[in-house]
Formats: C-alpha cells, structure tokens, sequence
C-alpha cells in the first residue's frame, strides 16, 4: 500500500515545531535541578542536643572523641563536637579550633551548671554532663513535645532557616547553625597525643548564631564559607534554643546529597 505523503512546508514546520519542544526541554530540566533546595523539618519531639568540648591538643580527650562518634546517625540526637583554642600553645596546634568555641564554652557556664570550663567537657541539652561515658544513645532518647518547628533548606544560594514557634515557645527563642564534617582524620605530631592518629565526626566548622525577639515565624538566611575536606561528608544543624536559659527547644538535621 502506498502511504500518502505531507507537503514540504507542512513537513518543514512540523519539524521546527518539535525542535522548539525540545529545545525548551533541554532549557527547563537545568534550572528545575539547579533551583531545587534539599530540605529537613524538626519532628514531634525535641532532640537531645549534645555538644562535647574538645581539643586534639589534650590527651584525655580522645576517649570522649570516639564516644561522640558512636552517636552519629542515632535518631533523637544531634552529636556536635566544639574544638576550643586554649591548648594550643602547649605543642600541638588544633587544626578544627576556633576562639568562638572557647568563648561559647565560657559563656554556658552561666547556665549550665559547669563551675569552670574544661576539656573533655560534654553539656546535653543545655546541662553540664560529667558522667557522659556512662550514657548510651538509648540514654539519652528524649520525648518532650516540641513547641517550636525548624525547616533548614540549602540550595545554591545558601541556608535558609525557617522558625516557627507554636503554643508554649519560650520568647526569645536564640540558637545557632552549625556546619558540620564527618570522618575528619588529624596525625598528632606534638603535644599530649603526639604520634596518634585522631579520627572525630560531628566537627563543627561553621557557628552561624541567630536570634528571634518575637513569636511570628520568620525565614532567616545564612551565607557559608568553608569548603569540606576531602573524604569528609557534610551536614548541617540548626539549634532552637530558650533565650534566656539556653535549654534546647528544638534541633533539625539536613544532609544533601551531593
């Protein structure tokens, strides 16, 4: 049978219509990808929060190290190791310490019961923690009903922190941003642990603080700037906080895929 056949121009424009189509395919599929934000929201619940105070510089420090390493990943608790600034002149100089972290250690002893602050030192939730290698992840499940929703999103133009305080959320309501690495590795070569080889997750980079006065939500930005190491995997946290207390109301953790 013989097939009936288009005229040319018909058949010319047919074309150059499906080229059009395609064309604006290619075009959409980029910026929808490039567009798209990888994003977390806080459950139900409030997280434990526990933040280990830290240097590589101290020798009884990477016992507390490995210990903070065995709650990576345990749903219910964030894990955030701090690397104070205050060994480093005793030989060995921590490549992760920041002057912000011993000054945020300084300053929780108003209200976490510390009398003065130390390396290791663990606060969970807000609370000084000395018996800390006697707690388990089980331990420390919490179940308070949260008051306060956080959803922490990153796209390319950086993290954007939505806080939504609900019935019952203190006011203020402060907290933080952390930046945060994983399976960083650092070979000690002065100082207390001269000669070892130190593994530590729940590194924190980056402190972006940040503060809310009233009870409306409100979406705030944050620009960061480190780049992670390599074979280190990133992710972020963000902190709800009282104000006035500095007890842990809310926390989120967001890892993208890269």
């Amino acid at each position: 049978m013989r097939h009936s056949t288009v005229s040319s121009p018909l058949r010319r424009a047919c074309a150059l219509f499906a080229f059009a189509l395609a064309a604006a395919g290619a075009l959409v599929a980029p910026v929808g990808a490039s567009a798209a934000a990888c994003s977390a929201q806080s459950g139900a619940n409030v997280p434990a929060v526990v933040e280990l105070y830290t240097s590589e510089g101290c020798n009884s420090c990477p016992p507390a190290d490995r210990w903070l390493s065995a709650l990576k990943g345990r749903d219910g608790v964030v894990a955030l190791a701090f690397h104070v600034d205050y060994w480093d002149s005793l030989g060995w100089k921590d490549r992760f310490a920041q002057p912000q972290f011993t000054q945020r250690q300084n300053a929780s002893q108003r209200t976490s019961g510390a009398r003065f602050a130390y390396t290791p030192q663990v606060i969970v939730d807000g609370r000084d923690t000395p018996d800390w290698s006697a707690l388990s992840g089980a331990a420390l499940q919490r179940h308070a009903p949260a008051t306060v929703v956080l959803t922490l999103s990153r796209d390319a133009t950086g993290l954007a922190l939505a806080v939504a305080p609900g019935a019952g959320a203190p006011v203020p309501l402060s907290g933080y941003v952390a930046v945060v690495d994983d399976g960083l590795q650092s070979h000690v070569g002065a100082g207390e642990n001269r000669g070892e080889t130190l593994h530590q997750d729940g590194v924190v980079r980056e402190l972006l603080p940040w503060s809310l006065a009233g009870t409306q939500p409100a979406t705030l930005h944050f620009a960061s700037s480190s780049t992670p190491e390599a074979g280190a995997t990133r992710h972020w946290v963000a902190v709800a906080t009282d104000g006035l207390h500095g007890k842990p109301v809310q926390a989120v953790t967001l890892a993208c895929a890269r």
